[in-house]
């Protein structure tokens, strides 16, 4: 009986938001958007403004840059080359707070054409992109993100 009353008081807390959560899930989405802003004009030239400097990055390809400069190293080269003039659309961005300064935000997108350096074509290619977003200094930042391919 104990068991099953501390469980339900896990799963009501659980289910309910955290203090601020819901004024803080716009800000977080900012910061998401502002990825995917950078991610589509190709200019990250705003990137220090909106994640971390350990941002740690898992491409699709399974690939991982740790710390921001690599990171941006790695986009600039593959926006200079196989992604060039290609976009990533999200379809939609989903919030949950693990703290009041940390949020997982995980994002299904579209992507238009683009060929890989291994030569594989990809046409409207799905992707799922899972964020981990902490609260430092008043600003949301991009800690983490892995990206994967998805039908």
């Amino acid at each position: 009986m104990k068991t099953t009353i501390a469980l339900a008081i896990l799963v009501t807390a659980l289910n309910q938001p955290l203090d601020g959560a819901v004024s803080n899930e716009a800000e977080v989405r900012q910061t998401i958007e502002a990825f995917y802003g950078a991610f589509n004009s190709h200019d990250f030239s705003h990137i220090p403004e909106f994640t971390a400097d350990e941002w740690v990055h898992i491409n699709p390809l399974g690939g991982q840059q740790s710390g921001r400069a690599a990171v941006l190293a790695e986009l600039r080269e593959v926006h200079a080359t196989f992604l060039k003039g290609v976009t990533d659309k999200p379809e939609k961005i989903e919030i949950r707070f693990a703290s009041p300064d940390v949020a997982v935000a995980t994002v299904p997108s579209r992507m238009s054409p683009f060929t890989t350096p291994d030569g594989t074509r990809r046409e409207n290619q799905g992707q799922i992109r899972t964020f981990v977003v902490c609260l430092r200094g008043g600003r949301w930042l991009i800690l983490q993100d892995q990206n994967t391919f998805r039908p």
